[in-house]
């Protein structure tokens, strides 16, 4: 199968579309990071965020109207037991302990995404969640940190399962990362579990999201009547962390690199 070029960035305009548009979604999640507090609601957080996105960033929110259903709102915000895909609403505040995944994506002006999230608490949050949280993390970096050039996508998903389930956490296997440059969800797929040296072999220029969804109890998951908030089966706890990045020859570039992240290895 041959790689499409859309996941693949084809020279420097490309580069330089998908380092703006991946410190734009970048900005919106620092941006919202001081108003996830206990008493608010996720309704208020996808407004903040909605507004920051068309009205400072002069962008677009990819979520909104995106897919069939149209997804209704402009962010996702994924609580506590929720996997992903979480619709904000006034009827969900954050109590103290709640942790929660916002997943950004924003379109440019010149049509290139940016795509990220990150894990949040209101308040205090318990030994577990944060240690998931945590664990999460180190399997994002740990997928990224095989995204170079020679290897392969199973080399990806092995590091991520390994970490995982070293941990004594499950890998969902339902949503994967995806190609992204001028099209939202392309090729190629990027499992979070696999084995070393299978799949597609990575080459430079390859632009892809990792998005590992890690979850406390067993992997498995299932999809609410709204067809878009997936949660645990089990109602144990799950996270997430992104980035969108480019295969190189050496170490991946990370398009959506927070001020709070000085390299991929922090």
């Amino acid at each position: 199968m041959g790689i499409s070029m859309v996941a693949v960035a084809v020279g420097e305009k490309d580069i330089q579309g998908m380092r703006i548009a991946g410190q734009k979604a970048a900005s919106v999640l620092e941006m919202i990071e001081p108003f996830v507090q206990p008493g608010i609601s996720t309704e208020e957080l996808d407004q903040r965020c909605h507004q920051f996105i068309v009205e400072e960033l002069d962008c677009v929110p990819a979520p909104l109207n995106y897919g069939s259903p149209p997804f209704p709102k402009s962010i996702c915000t994924s609580l506590n037991h929720v996997v992903c895909h979480g619709i904000p609403s006034s009827s969900k505040t954050l109590k103290n302990g709640d942790s929660l995944n916002i997943d950004v994506t924003v379109i440019t002006k010149d049509g290139y995404f940016g795509d990220t999230s990150k894990m949040f608490f209101a308040g205090q949050p318990s030994v577990l969640s944060k240690r998931l949280s945590n664990i999460t993390r180190e399997c994002l970096y740990k997928g990224i940190e095989k995204a170079t050039a020679g290897n392969k996508l199973g080399d990806i998903g092995h590091a991520i399962q390994d970490h995982a389930e070293r941990s004594n956490f499950s890998v969902v296997r339902e949503f994967c990362g995806h190609g992204i440059l001028k099209v939202f969800h392309d090729e190629p797929q990027v499992l979070h579990y696999g084995n070393p040296d299978e799949g597609m072999r990575l080459e430079e220029g390859m632009c892809f999201t990792v998005e590992p969804m890690i979850n406390a109890g067993k992997r498995h998951i299932k999809i609410l009547p709204d067809q878009w908030t997936a949660v645990t089966k089990d109602h144990k706890l799950s996270a997430q962390w992104e980035h969108t990045i480019m295969v190189t020859e050496g170490e991946p570039e990370i398009f959506t690199l927070r001020k709070d992240e000085t390299s991929h290895k922090k």
